[in-house]
């Protein structure tokens, strides 16, 4: 059973020593790391070790406690970390009351670089700012309107970069990578005169790592004034076919700053780049995978907007062995019944994704199965969230899968790329827990 009546289970409350090692190994890294870090390679290996000593972790305190949420108080507020998978199945779809999105952790940093975004705020004006943001993307289409144009800017800068890389054979890495697909995420966004605007890009990387730092530092009002001004005048000439098109015909309620959905948008962009470059990965260790995908591609009008189901199912296969957010914040709006005991209002609930993702009693838990998304296997397991769950499940699901295929299959259509580790990947052993995407690198081949 799932949804808000299901059965929880009970809390359990955890001993001094083991409230401490949760407090360091699970808390710390859930609530002081930001978005910035798809950005900076220096954090990267450090941001993976962590994600793999909380899994551990919670695994170990699962065995002992039982499967309750465990609770511990940490500077004077109430946590509950998740254990079981229908439980995070009853939080998530119980949003947003009595579980609210809204947990402060969860939008302090956002709040400093896209304050008036659909993180930032609680209550009606974030319902009407998520019925806006699911409108421009087109939430539950698989196929946004702007496909034909989407589709043909995706296919043009993954040819320029395939181009660049001598000719189409040659190293292809993750600076190389994400460059092209930050051009092909402003031209899908901002139109194609925003195509090489860097600084763009930049300021918002810049924003970003310092709403990261510190939460409750000062706002940087100044920078974000230039980034705001910089940004409206690329929305104002609204290329046609882009997002910003869509976003200045879409009807918006007083207080819902269409523009000021745009910044999380280009944020959420990044990780879809990481997702998109680690299932590259996977494909060009997992010979078999890679045939199905070209089968795919084989029968298929490239230059067209078509569904790509298999080439869809391998990035959300991707996501669910590498999670692009590893933890997902709730914070209870008042008192809340489990199992046998009451959690108190204002409880904040955290959820670790790869504890669920990688469960050992899943039989795929450690292998690359696209299988499962195409089967019905993975709509049927509780707790695989790729992109989050319940009703404030990513608006922008859809858009990124369309845009990470496209790019995909631009990539496979004519090449074939030797990854630089392939040891690390292989289909007969069990996948690593975390992979680092900065380390990446291809020897791309033309075919």
């Amino acid at each position: 059973m799932t949804g808000t009546d299901a059965v929880t289970h009970t809390p359990a409350r955890l001993s001094a020593p083991d409230a401490a090692r949760v407090a360091v190994q699970v808390l710390a890294p859930a609530l002081a790391p930001g978005p910035a870090t798809h950005r900076r390679p220096g954090r990267a290996p450090a941001g993976c070790a962590g994600d793999r000593r909380a899994t551990g972790l919670l695994t170990e305190l699962r065995d002992r406690y039982g499967p309750g949420p465990l609770r511990l108080d940490l500077a004077g507020r109430r946590f509950a970390v998740v254990l079981d998978a229908g439980d995070a199945a009853h939080v998530l779809a119980g949003t947003p009351d009595p579980y609210s999105p809204a947990a402060r952790d969860d939008h302090a940093a956002p709040d400093r670089f896209r304050p008036h975004g659909v993180l930032a705020p609680s209550g009606g004006r974030r319902d009407e700012r998520r019925a806006f943001n699911e409108a421009v993307l087109e939430y539950g289409y698989q196929l946004h309107s702007s496909a034909p144009r989407l589709v043909r800017t995706v296919r043009e800068e993954a040819g320029r970069l395939l181009g660049a890389t001598a000719g189409g054979d040659g190293e292809l890495d993750w600076a190389a990578f994400s460059a092209a697909w930050d051009r092909a995420v402003r031209r899908v966004v901002l139109g194609d005169t925003a195509r090489d605007d860097t600084a763009l890009t930049a300021m918002l990387g810049r924003l970003r790592s310092a709403a990261d730092r510190s939460a409750a530092g000062p706002r940087r009002a100044g920078p974000r004034r230039r980034f705001d001004r910089r940004l409206r005048a690329h929305l104002a000439r609204g290329g046609p076919g882009s997002l910003a098109a869509a976003l200045a015909t879409t009807p918006a309620r007083p207080g819902t700053d269409p523009a000021g959905q745009v910044p999380h948008w280009l944020a959420a962009f990044d990780a879809a780049g990481v997702a998109a470059f680690r299932t590259l990965a996977l494909l060009a260790t997992h010979p078999a995978k890679e045939t199905q995908v070209r089968n795919e591609l084989a029968v298929t009008d490239l230059t067209e907007p078509r569904l790509l189901p298999y080439t869809r199912a391998c990035v959300l296969e991707s996501v669910r062995l590498w999670p692009t957010t590893p933890f997902l914040l709730r914070e209870s709006v008042r008192a809340t019944t489990w199992g046998e005991e009451v959690l108190p209002g204002g409880t904040a609930i955290l959820i670790h994704a790869p504890l669920f993702h990688r469960d050992a009693e899943l039989p795929y838990a450690d292998r690359f199965v696209p299988e499962i998304w195409l089967d019905g296997t993975a709509q049927d397991t509780e707790a695989l969230m790729p992109f989050s769950a319940g009703p404030a499940e990513c608006p922008g699901e859809d858009l990124v899968l369309l845009v990470t295929s496209t790019a995909l299959a631009a990539l496979l259509e004519r090449h074939t790329y030797l990854p630089g580790d392939p040891a690390r990947l292989r289909p007969d052993r069990p996948l690593p827990p975390t992979l680092d995407h900065f380390r990446l690198r291809f020897t791309a081949l033309s075919r």
